[in-house]
């Protein structure tokens, strides 16, 4: 039944349908035309374009290696002493908390009368401090010598007694102050 309304439908619009023949030689001319064309944009694209295309592929493929190898490629992470080993990293560990509790000595020792001797200190500090960045991006260059490390333990050392020698000099002058009153007050 199906078949029937199918059949009928292309009965009926017949008349509309293009079923006329095209005139000889139709389909050689639209061959040749179709060559002239392809050809005809074939010499256009091949001049310029095919002689930097490659130059210009070559360089896109280094540009996009280039980029990759630079993403992906791990940043140097400076190493410190704690890096070098458990051990150094105690050591580390005990000479920051060291300079750490006598900064807090020194800032509470501060007054008026030892604020030059203080920032005096400070200013070495950094000194000490900046020396110890040099060592470090040092230490991560020479692939952990021991000279680096012991510069390094060093240093921290430095700071340390440049800190005590501050405090003792701090309490020296409290003590002079001190007997300078009392000599004051008994005359």
């Amino acid at each position: 039944m199906k078949k029937d309304t199918i059949d009928k439908l292309f009965q009926d619009m017949r008349s509309d349908f293009d079923v006329e023949y095209p005139n000889f030689g139709h389909q050689e001319r639209f061959l040749s035309k179709l060559k002239n064309q392809n050809s005809a944009s074939i010499t256009h694209t091949s001049g310029k374009f095919n002689f930097w295309k490659p130059f210009l592929s070559i360089a896109a493929s280094i540009l996009l290696c280039f980029s990759i190898i630079t993403l992906l490629k791990p940043s140097e992470k400076i190493k410190d002493l704690a890096s070098v080993s458990p051990e150094m990293s105690q050591a580390q560990s005990f000479f920051t908390t060291a300079i750490s509790e006598e900064l807090l000595k020194l800032n509470d020792a501060k007054t008026p009368d030892t604020a030059k001797l203080i920032d005096d200190a400070m200013e070495q500090m950094e000194i000490l401090e900046k020396e110890y960045e040099s060592l470090k991006i040092d230490l991560t260059n020479s692939g952990d010598d021991k000279r680096v490390i012991y510069a390094m333990i060093s240093n921290f050392q430095t700071r340390i007694d440049l800190l005590k020698s501050v405090m003792e000099t701090i309490e020296n002058v409290k003590q002079l102050k001190q007997n300078n009153n009392e000599n004051s007050i008994t005359i």
